[in-house]
Order: C-alpha cells, then sequence, then structure tokens
C-alpha cells in the first residue's frame, strides 16, 4: 500500500502487511492457516507456572528498565552455555519488548539519517520498515535458492561486496535466517566477519531461532567469530525458544558503549514490558540442555510431515535446515510463477492459508522471490494433519 494519508514519507510503502490479507481469508475460508509463525501448542510447564505464580504479585509492576536482575543474569549465562560468549548482566544485557522491539531500538539509537545498512533478503518483514523509522538505507543482498531445490541458499560474494559503500554503517544479519530456514555456515560467516572488520561496521545480529535447528546443523554467533564481540549486538527471543510468542520477551546482548545507546532508545519506546513473563523466562533459560535437544527434535518431525505433505502435493521444496518455515516452488503447479496470486487462490482450492515469499523482498529483487512461497510448520499433529490431507487434495495446474 502506498500513499497513506498523513503517513510520514519514511513510511510511505509500508501499509497493512499480507498477513493481515492472508488471514482473513483464513478465517473467510475456515483455512488451515499456515502463514504466520507461531505456534499453537503451549510452551513448557516449567515456564508456564512461573508466569501463573507471578501474576498477583509485585512482578506486575513495572521492572527495572534494563529488566529484572535474575533474568539478565540468565541471559548471561545462557550466552556463555550455549556460545562461550561472556557478558555482564549489569551493562552488557537488555530486556526488550521482544526482538522487534531490541532490532528498532538498536537502528533508532545506531544509525543517522543517511546511514546504509547492508542485510540478506528475503528478510524478516521489520527490518525495511525500522531502518527506515531511523532514517537509514537498505542495501540489500539476495540469497539465492538452490538451483535444483537441494541444498543450501546462498549468496554471492560479489553482491556482498558491492553492497557496501562509503556510506555503510551496519551489517545486520539473521541467523538462523527467516523465511529461508537457512543457517548461514562457518565460511560465510567468516566472510561476514572480514567484511565487518575491514569496513569498521557494527553488526546487529537477529539469533530468535537459536535453538531450532536441524539435522545435525549447528548455529554459530556471528560475535563469536575474532575481531566481533566488540562490534556486534546479539539479539534473542524467549518467544520461538519457549512457544510463547505472544509474551514478547527479548534481550540484547553486547558491548556496554552498544548496549547503552540502544537503551537510550528502547526506554522512549515500551520503556519496560512483561514483568510476570520475565521470571518465568528466566526459568526457562536455566532448563538443561535436553529441554533445548528436544525442541528442536520435535519442530524437525513437524517439518518432515509438511515436507512430505507438500512434496506429495507437487509442491518442490527446499527442505529448511532450521526455523518454523519450509518454502516452495509454485511454478509446477502455477505456470506463471506467480505466487502472491497462488496464495490468495489457495484457500479456496485447497484450504489452506500460505505467505507469498515476494513480500520479503526489497523492490528492486522481487523478481527473485515471486514464484516462492512460505509455509509454517510449528503447529500442532492434528493441524499438520489437516493440512497435509487438504493439499493432497490439490490436484492440477491452475490456470495462469
Amino acid at each position: 500500500m502506498t500513499g497513506v494519508p498523513y503517513l510520514s514519507s519514511r513510511l510511505q510503502g509500508f501499509g497493512t502487511t499480507v498477513f493481515a490479507e492472508m488471514s482473513a481469508l483464513a478465517v473467510a475460508t475456515g483455512s488451515v492457516n499456515l502463514g504466520q509463525g507461531f505456534p499453537d501448542y503451549p510452551g513448557p510447564p516449567e515456564v508456564l507456572e512461573v508466569a501463573r505464580a507471578a501474576i498477583g504479585t509485585a512482578a506486575d509492576q513495572y521492572p527495572p528498565g534494563p529488566g529484572i536482575p535474575e533474568l539478565r543474569a540468565a541471559i548471561a549465562n545462557h550466552h556463555q552455555r550455549f556460545t562461550g560468549l561472556g557478558y555482564d548482566p549489569a551493562d552488557e544485557v537488555l530486556v526488550t519488548a521482544g526482538a522487534t522491539e531490541a532490532l528498532t531500538a538498536a537502528l533508532l539509537a545506531l544509525l543517522d539519517p543517511g546511514d546504509e545498512v547492508v542485510l540478506f533478503e528475503p528478510m524478516y518483514d521489520s527490518y525495511a520498515a525500522a531502518v527506515a523509522m531511523a532514517g537509514g538505507v537498505v542495501r540489500p543482498v539476495p540469497l539465492r535458492p538452490p538451483a535444483d531445490g537441494h541444498g543450501r541458499w546462498s549468496f554471492d560474494r560479489a553482491d556482498l561486496a558491492a553492497a557496501v559503500t562509503p556510506r555503510t554503517t551496519l551489517l545486520l544479519l539473521n541467523t538462523p535466517h527467516n523465511p529461508t530456514g537457512k543457517v548461514f555456515t562457518a565460511e560465510e560467516l567468516a566472510t561476514l566477519a572480514s567484511l565487518a572488520v575491514a569496513h569498521d561496521l557494527l553488526v546487529l545480529t537477529d539469533e530468535v531461532y537459536e535453538h531450532l535447528v536441524f539435522d545435525g546443523a549447528r548455529h554459530v554467533s556471528l560475535a563469536t567469530l575474532p575481531g566481533m564481540r566488540d562490534r556486534t549486538l546479539v539479539v534473542g527471543s524467549a518467544g520461538k525458544t519457549f512457544n510463547v510468542t505472544g509474551w514478547k520477551v527479548g534481550w540484547i546482548c553486547g558491548p556496554a558503549a552498544l548496549v547503552s545507546a540502544v537503551r537510550t532508545a528502547k526506554q522512549f519506546l515500551t520503556y519496560v514490558n512483561g514483568g510476570p513473563f520475565q521470571p518465568a523466562v528466566a526459568a526457562g533459560l536455566t532448563l538443561p540442555d535436553a529441554y533445548f535437544a528436544r525442541a528442536a527434535e520435535d519442530l524437525q518431525y513437524r517439518r518432515d510431515v509438511l515436507v512430505r505433505g507438500l512434496a506429495e502435493a507437487g509442491l518442490p521444496v527446499i527442505s529448511p535446515e532450521a526455523t518454523y518455515f519450509a518454502t516452495v516452488d509454485v511454478r509446477p503447479v502455477r505456470p506463471d510463477g506467480d505466487g502472491l496470486a497462488f496464495c490468495r487462490s489457495l484457500p479456496q482450492r485447497a484450504g489452506v492459508v500460505a505467505i507469498p515469499t515476494v513480500v520479503f523482498y526489497s523492490a528492486g529483487n522481487a523478481a527473485l522471490g515471486r514464484h516462492l512461497v512460505r509455509f509454517a510448520f510449528c503447529k500442532s499433529d492434528a493441524v499438520l494433519a489437516e493440512a497435509v490431507e487438504r493439499l493432497a487434495g490439490m490436484s492440477g495446474k491452475e490456470s495462469a
């Protein structure tokens, strides 16, 4: 949507999202909604019970601005346990209203008008809007799907080098990556670290899917590479790890000077949030390693159920290495490769809702994702079974 009355020029083009359209279609048609990425099954009782117990206590009131001390300590200990990075809970950890606020506050704090941000696309849809709100400029680098549908998404190093200009201030990385499900390799991370050091870039890395990796893939934080800790802010979230996306409890960790800058911006956004949920998230972060391994195994099982169903419906799948999402190429059933039209017709055709991947691209690269569609598999057994059954009934090609 463009030309919205009264909307700042910075945000023209960021109108109502396709998520709202597809969710409305799901309700209107009684479709199974595999569009938005949130689980429909509860999180661990060890976490939920702490939140229930906290409601009706002093935790209902404003928590400290940076987050309650026990949560900041738990975040720091969690990082030490899983990444080997040590962060001081006092001034290197900041609790936020979800990862989206952490990312937005960081961009507002660190960018001046005209500063450029290098990032990969398809991209999580808030990135471009947050950069625009900060007065920055997006410099996208395309991730390209494997040519035969098998293998990894990858980027051209020449594209990456060309995206960096004298105005480039920051590299924004999302790994594991939404929407592709890509886990950046050690070689790719080394390339990015070398680029950041060579151009003296700040780095903002979104790692909310850090534990949801499959098939032996391993998530590595870019902040752990040589020369990176002191220039990198790492964003995490409880929502994806503990199936509590509505709690909106996230965090950002990094060197004290950078975290202080982010806190300056953050305090004028939500100020604080999630009082009763903060001790619950702290409890979750102290769960044993087995919990995090089981969460990944469970989601991998759900991925496999949906991937098989999509393949049997004639939709080639680029099987993800991580996250909640699987990407399909619609051209075998939609000859013109129009993913948006495919998604608009899928509720009537099969009773299932998905999201066209084209919405995760900048205008200049939209053609790269036109034929791709994203399905979420973070759903209950019953919902996935129903979706697979409905997709199996889809036969033949759509007319273009």
